[in-house]
């Protein structure tokens, strides 16, 4: 089960021979994570977390950012030790074997193709807000919103999953001044936000704090995690990183703790003007987010209410008498969610094309366009399903599950940490996780402590997927495998490398 093992030298020694171009410094880093992290989970999750834990969603942020504090300390050590492409998936089968790191690797495409369509969603709600406001027109619901969520087909989701599709096969060539722009547009709008709300804070609105009890806040904490997990596509960009042994850390840990600083403002924002109470169903019943029976008692008090919100900020500055603000933090997200959008579909195409080069996956998924020098035919296949993601389900949903693969791959990379200290302790780190015998053992136990506050239905939905992936590895990539057939150093040429000129800093 642990046999197969891929050398931390013969990844390295792959790497090289089929290396990318680096030139990502500290601050590209910085802003890719930032970049990556601010997105649908605070401009939308906030109403789900409400829904959740009302004014106790202050503490969900804490518990969530806790968590992912801890594991970014793990990552940091392994994305400085190990900078190649691959992520969890890569530093898993260095140190745990091929089977761990398949499940990894299963688990990642579950994170980024689910965590696109959640974002798709995201932006979706906060396009059609914008243009009911500015145009005044009614949309249909029953074309934005899909079938668990009181609709049938949400269309923009869709679109913009297409639009995102149809970049990444074209390469379209994006720099780091672009997204340094897109950045500072999403931070200037939050710093609106808070700048707006904060004043205006009424101490009330945060009693009852926990109206749903602890329960309520650690399911909470398990959807904001969301809000998060864009910070580890930071080391998917390892490869293409300058002087990675000191950048890795610095673009890891400065990126999560600027968004943290962000997300307790702009929740304290929310709670403190308009309220953050869940709604009720009869009997005092609790109504879970993105169902029909939430979308019916909305509609009874004509979605009057921030949990009722696909548009959760931009609603909350028009309701306190800030209308255009409203509009602005509107436009800012429709400009900048798309980006999330790239970040997420090219972060999985990598997960794709490393399990390709290591054999597990088949080389057509790596195979690429003539022209446009891209991995398309992975790309479409992506694009096609994260469409089908957001077309069809509630953004809380595909987050949870998102979340659900991310926590397993976050334990993974904390377990990794502790294995490598023993089995390699001789090695060059030029990061090491400061107590690593109790900040490793804390993520893992946060990661399982928030995996077992998500949904039945989600824990469900996770242990499908991992059984569906167990069939694929023992009828397919067991035997394909290049470690398995004592191929530890691949060379391969060139001309299948997805290209940098469409790199993951969106």
């Amino acid at each position: 089960m642990f046999g197969r093992v891929k050398s931390l030298d013969a990844i390295l020694a792959t790497a090289e021979k089929k290396s990318l171009h680096r030139s990502l410094g500290a601050f590209q880093l910085t802003m890719l994570g930032v970049g990556a992290v601010i997105g649908t989970g605070i401009f939308v999750l906030t109403a789900e977390a409400a829904q959740k834990a009302g004014p106790g969603m202050m503490l969900s942020f804490v518990i969530a950012g806790f968590v992912c504090a801890v594991a970014a300390l793990c990552y940091a050590e392994m994305a400085a030790m190990v900078p190649v492409s691959g992520s969890a998936y890569t530093y898993s089968y260095a140190v745990m074997g091929e089977l761990v790191a398949w499940m990894v690797g299963w688990a990642l495409i579950l994170e980024y193709a689910i965590a696109a369509g959640a974002v798709s969603v995201g932006w979706s709600g906060y396009m059609i807000g914008f243009v009911q406001n500015t145009f005044h027109v009614t949309v249909p619901l029953e074309l934005v919103r899909g079938p668990f969520d009181g609709g049938l087909i949400n269309l923009p989701a869709m679109a913009i999953a297409a639009v995102i599709t149809v970049l990444l096969v074209l390469g379209t060539k994006e720099s780091a001044t672009v997204n340094a722009v897109l950045v500072a547009i999403k931070i200037a709008a939050l710093s609106l936000f808070v700048a707006l709300t904060l004043p205006v804070i009424r101490s009330g609105q945060f009693t009852p704090f926990a109206p749903l009890g602890f329960n309520g806040i650690s399911g909470a904490a398990a959807s904001i995690f969301f809000a998060y997990v864009g910070f580890d596509a930071v080391s998917t960009a390892a490869e293409e990183t300058k002087n990675p042994q000191r950048n890795m850390p610095i673009g890891l840990i400065g990126s999560l703790g600027i968004c943290t600083v962000f997300y307790m403002l702009v929740a304290a924002g929310v709670i403190g003007t308009v309220g953050a109470q869940p709604m009720f169903g009869p009997g005092h019943a609790t109504l879970d987010p993105g169902t029909p029976a939430l979308s019916q008692a909305c509609a009874l008090i004509h979605d009057n209410a921030v949990v009722c919100s696909k548009e959760a900020l931009a609603w909350t500055l028009r309701s306190v008498g800030y209308p255009f603000a409203g509009w602005v933090v509107g436009a800012a997200a429709i400009f900048a969610l798309p980006s999330v959008i790239l970040m997420m579909m090219f972060g999985q195409t990598r997960i794709f094309f490393v399990m390709s080069r290591d054999g597990l996956l088949p080389e057509f998924f790596s195979k690429v366009h003539p022209k446009f020098r891209t991995p398309h035919v992975i790309t479409i296949l992506t694009g096609i399903f994260v469409a089908l993601f957001a077309a069809f389900f509630p953004v809380g949903l595909l987050a949870d599950v998102s979340n659900s693969g991310t926590l397993f791959a976050f334990a993974a990379v904390s377990i990794a940490v502790m294995v490598l200290r023993q089995t390699d302790p001789a090695r060059h780190r030029p990061f090491h996780t400061p107590a690593v015998w109790v900040i490793a053992p804390i993520s893992i136990a946060g990661c399982l402590y928030l995996f077992y506050s998500l949904s039945a239905t989600t824990i469900e939905l996770f242990i499908a997927w991992a059984l569906i992936g167990l069939v694929v590895y023992y009828s397919y990539s067991r035997s394909r495998s290049h470690v398995g057939r004592g191929l530890s150093e691949v060379h391969e040429i060139d001309s299948d490398v997805p290209p940098s000129s469409v790199p993951p800093i969106l």
